[in-house]
């Protein structure tokens, strides 16, 4: 793979779902595909619609070539333990747990992956063991991409752009120089984008901005799940087949 460009786009929600598609159409206009984090939340995904707008969107985007990350793991209720055990620090058996119960509300809404991005992009070793060795083929996090297949790690920092962020015009410009210097320097480019972000347009303008500098460095459009090695399933569970004599 030659110097990866990967857009994410996180948060998602049916009040942003307007801007959410027309950053896409931008991108899709620039030919670069979108990582659409999916988390097990209310807020993000609700599996007992079945005609959301969100999830049709959704669908839409995989078919025209987005992938789906699942983004940290189902909400619990807060407690002792929630604080002791953050993602940064979670042994690997409970991460584990977390996973399977994380997934499962993914394809009750007709979403699979195999590719994860911890919570707040901390990963802790049990945590990274735990979707190897659930089946996830690659693992994200805010120093790099690994290949849970082979164990490889593509070391590259990523750039968040939350609903925090400023946008004045010193860090739009910041944002955007550090983009096409890494990818002058043949380093990865990883921008993540909380849904949210979109409604500020200066941020909006830096991310693209800094797009359009990293494809004229010569970056190669890529998503999270193009790091496997290994063949993984579809983003999307295929509708069940009705036998021809049952119908």
């Amino acid at each position: 793979m030659s110097t990866p460009l990967v857009v994410s786009l996180s948060g998602l929600e049916h009040r942003s779902l307007d801007s959410c598609a027309e950053f896409a159409a931008e991108l899709d206009r620039r030919k670069v595909p979108l990582s659409l984090l999916i988390s097990p939340s209310p807020t993000d995904l609700d599996s007992r619609d079945s005609k959301s707008p969100l999830l049709g969107w959704v669908a839409d985007r995989l078919d025209r070539g987005d992938t789906v990350s699942l983004h940290g793991f189902a909400r619990t209720a807060p407690g002792l333990r929630s604080r002791l055990a953050p993602a940064a620090r979670l042994p690997a058996h409970e991460a584990g747990l977390r996973l399977v119960a994380a997934s499962a509300v993914l394809e009750q809404a007709g979403l699979r992956t195999h590719t994860f991005i911890p919570p707040r992009w901390l990963a802790s070793p049990g945590t990274v063991l735990a979707a190897q060795r659930r089946g996830f083929a690659v693992c994200a996090d805010a120093m790099g991409v690994r290949d849970l297949g082979t164990g490889s790690v593509l070391r590259s920092r990523i750039r968040i752009l939350g609903p925090g962020e400023v946008a004045e015009p010193w860090w739009c410009r910041a944002l955007v120089l550090g983009a096409g210097r890494a990818a002058r320097r043949g380093r990865a480019v990883r921008l993540a984008l909380e849904a949210q972000t979109l409604a500020k347009p200066a941020v909006r303008h830096a991310i693209l901005d800094a797009v359009d500098l990293a494809l004229h460095h010569g970056t190669e459009p890529v998503t999270y799940a193009s790091f496997a090695t290994v063949r993984s399933e579809p983003d999307r569970i295929p509708e069940p087949r009705i036998p021809h004599e049952a119908r």
